[in-house]
C-alpha cells in the first residue's frame, strides 16, 4: 500500500540545529568586521591614546600656582603733636584756723630702737714687766647692764684682753678652754664653778696664782662680795696644781 508524500512530517531536531549555527556565524562575522575596523583605524587610535597620556603627564608635572599677592597699605604717617606747656595752678596757703583742726600724727606701732643701758665694770688681767715680775692690772670695761652682772664680768674676763689692752701688754693667765658653768652668791661669798680645764696651767706655780688673782680681784669688785670659793665641775677640791690652796674661800689679802 503506497503512502502519500504530502503526509510526510519533518523532524523537529533538524530545525533546532540550524539556529545555533547561524548565531555563531553572525558573531564571527561581527568580530571580523570590528577587527577590520581596528586595522584600518589603528594609527588614529594610537595617536588618540598618546594624546591622552601626554595630557595626564603635563597636568601631573605642572607646578602649583603661586599664592595670591596681598597688597599691604603703606603706613599712615602721624602728624606731629604740638605740646603746650601747662602752668601749675597757684597754691593757696592754708588758713591757720584750719591747721589747728588737723589731728596730731598717730604714734608708730613699732617702739623706737632702744640703746642698751651700759655699766662700767672692773676687770683684772696680768702683765709681765721687763724684769719678769708678774703684775696685776685693772682695766675698766663698759658692759651692757643685765640681771647677772657677776656672770657678765666673768665671761668678759674669760674672753681675755681686747685689742687695745693687748697693745698695752696685758695678758690673761687663765688656762685656755676654761668655761664658766655657774656663778652664785651665798651671804658674802661667791661660788664660781669652772670646768676641768681650769686645773691645768702651763706656767707653773706663778701661773696658778695669777689666774686665781684675776678671778678673785674681779669678783670682789662688787661691794656685796668679800671672798670667792672656786669649784671644779661642781666639786670643792683642796689644791690647784702644785699646792695652791683652794679648799676654802679666797680673798684679796691672800695674794
Amino acid at each position: 500500500m503506497a503512502v502519500s508524500k504530502g503526509n510526510k512530517k519533518k523532524s523537529p531536531g533538524k530545525k533546532a540545529g540550524k539556529k545555533p549555527a547561524f548565531a555563531v556565524l553572525f558573531w564571527l562575522a561581527f568580530a571580523i568586521f570590528i577587527f577590520g575596523l581596528f586595522l584600518l583605524n589603528r594609527e588614529v587610535i594610537g595617536n588618540s591614546i598618546q594624546i591622552i597620556q601626554n595630557t595626564f603627564n603635563s597636568q601631573a608635572e605642572r607646578p602649583p600656582p603661586p599664592p595670591p599677592v596681598v597688597e599691604v597699605p603703606s603706613p599712615v604717617q602721624a602728624e606731629p603733636v604740638q605740646t603746650v606747656p601747662v602752668q601749675p595752678a597757684p597754691v593757696e596757703p592754708v588758713p591757720p584756723e584750719l591747721l589747728a583742726q588737723v589731728p596730731p600724727e598717730a604714734p608708730s606701732q613699732y617702739p623706737p630702737q632702744t640703746v642698751p643701758d651700759m655699766r662700767d665694770r672692773a676687770l683684772f688681767f696680768t702683765q709681765v714687766d721687763r724684769s719678769g715680775t708678774i703684775l696685776r692690772v685693772r682695766v675698766d670695761r663698759s658692759l651692757p647692764a643685765s640681771g647677772a652682772p657677776m656672770t657678765d664680768v666673768l665671761q668678759a674676763l674669760l674672753a681675755g684682753p681686747n685689742e687695745e689692752e693687748r697693745n698695752r701688754g696685758l695678758i690673761s693667765l687663765i688656762p685656755t678652754g676654761t668655761q664658766l658653768i655657774s656663778a652664785t652668791i651665798r651671804d658674802e661669798t661667791a661660788f664660781i664653778n669652772f670646768n676641768d680645764d681650769f686645773q691645768f696651767n702651763t706656767y707653773g706655780v706663778e701661773g696658778y696664782a695669777a689666774q686665781l688673782r684675776e678671778i678673785v680681784f674681779t669678783v670682789t669688785e662688787f661691794p656685796n662680795i668679800k671672798d670667792v670659793q672656786i669649784l671644779i665641775d661642781g666639786r670643792r677640791i683642796d689644791f690647784l696644781g702644785e699646792g695652791i690652796w683652794i679648799g676654802s674661800p679666797l680673798n684679796r689679802e691672800m695674794f
